[in-house]
């Protein structure tokens, strides 16, 4: 039979590949970003958000907080080398005022990791204390990042279309919090549990959403052109819009 550390790790191992497929899904963006060497109108915000979560739990992982939570700090460690190569791409094609605001950002971010990792460390002296110190901010930090899609689902609902709602997002979210909702569960982690079983619901939500407005959603129109109508003096292309 496996032992229950044995299945935490496979379930771990498994969150980790999950997690880096969510990681990259911006690329995209970002490689659009390169070609057009222009930010336009994307915010920085979510990617700002990420980074300062990825720096909570790798923390929280750290033998110093919270042992034997190796599958932790290796996926929220990839998750931060990411997050930067985005913000470094954006710092790169951004006008001087955006520019300087992310950085004003990032270092207030540096200065609020710093003081909490020497008030944890210096001021709690037992792993319990230091899990539950940082463990309830990244409960909140996490919670903030799976419920940042309900703005999405209120313009779902109030446009009945879920064009701005991928469903593979939604799917892949939904596997991502229930892997890791079973890591916890595995070998109990409160801290863990929390986060991702909201995560789990809110996936959930989305999914019920996206298939009760997925018909009612508009399909794009594409060009075709029809086959050149010709005689010695005229030649005409005719373009009707038809539905995918």
């Amino acid at each position: 039979m496996v032992s229950a550390d044995v299945a935490r790790s496979i379930v771990g191992i498994v969150g980790n590949v999950i997690s880096f497929g969510l990681f990259l899904s911006p690329v995209p963006t970002f490689w659009g970003i390169i070609k057009k060497k222009d930010v336009e109108e994307f915010s920085p915000v979510p990617y700002l958000a990420t980074i300062f979560n990825c720096m909570l739990w790798v923390f929280y992982g750290l033998p110093l907080v919270h042992p034997n939570s190796t599958l932790v700090i290796t996926i929220n460690g990839i998750g931060l080398a990411i997050e930067a190569a985005y913000l470094v791409t954006f710092l790169l094609y951004a006008p001087n005022r955006k520019r300087l605001w992310v950085l004003a950002v990032l270092a207030a971010e540096a200065v609020l990791m710093a003081a909490l990792v020497l008030g944890v460390l210096l001021g709690a002296h037992t792993h319990d204390s230091r899990s539950m110190i940082v463990g309830i901010l990244c409960v909140i930090a996490n919670t903030c990042m799976y419920a940042a899609p309900l703005s999405v689902m209120g313009k779902v609902i109030k446009t009945k279309s879920v064009e701005y709602m991928p469903f593979y997002l939604s799917f892949v979210g939904l596997l991502n919090g229930g892997c890791w909702t079973a890591y916890a569960l595995i070998k109990f982690d409160l801290y863990i549990t929390i986060p991702n079983g909201l995560g789990v619901l809110f996936s959930i939500a989305q999914l019920i959403l996206y298939g009760f407005y997925y018909k009612s959603t508009p399909k794009k129109a594409k060009n075709v052109e029809l086959p050149t109508i010709a005689d010695k003096t005229l030649s005409t292309n005719v373009y009707i819009a038809v539905e995918k």
